[in-house]
């Protein structure tokens, strides 16, 4: 039974030691000549402003939380468009409630202000 492991704790063992060989070749072999800009911090090619570790507004994690609920609600018309042909009539109308109740879930969001950048 264990002998069917054996290639996989194998494989394991391979990818970690070239791992660790790659990571520690490159740290050996690499040039090291810190300079300020070097260890400055890139942001875009703007000289960054204030202090990396300020809080950021719990309105932007909610965006990114609703663009993520919405964004994975949308995957779910692709498999629906795959096998619209022999769905007939019951699936367009069924599709049709899903998209109203994502629309009525967006419209409620958006008269909330969960979207609104300037509160």
């Amino acid at each position: 039974m264990t002998g069917a492991y054996l290639p996989i704790l194998l494989h394991f063992v391979v990818v970690v030691v070239l791992a660790l060989a790659i990571l520690g070749l490159s740290w050996w072999v690499g040039v090291k000549r810190p300079t300020r800009e070097k260890l400055s911090p890139y942001e875009c090619g703007i000289a960054p402003v204030g202090d990396a570790r300020e809080r950021f507004s719990v309105s932007f994690y909610l965006v990114g939380m609703l663009f993520i609920l919405f964004d994975v609600e949308a995957v779910f018309l692709y498999p629906w468009a795959i096998v619209f042909k022999s769905l007939k009539w019951f699936g367009f109308f069924e599709m049709l409630l899903y998209i109203a109740i994502l629309l009525a879930g967006y419209i409620y969001i958006w008269k909330k202000g969960a979207l609104d950048w300037t509160r």
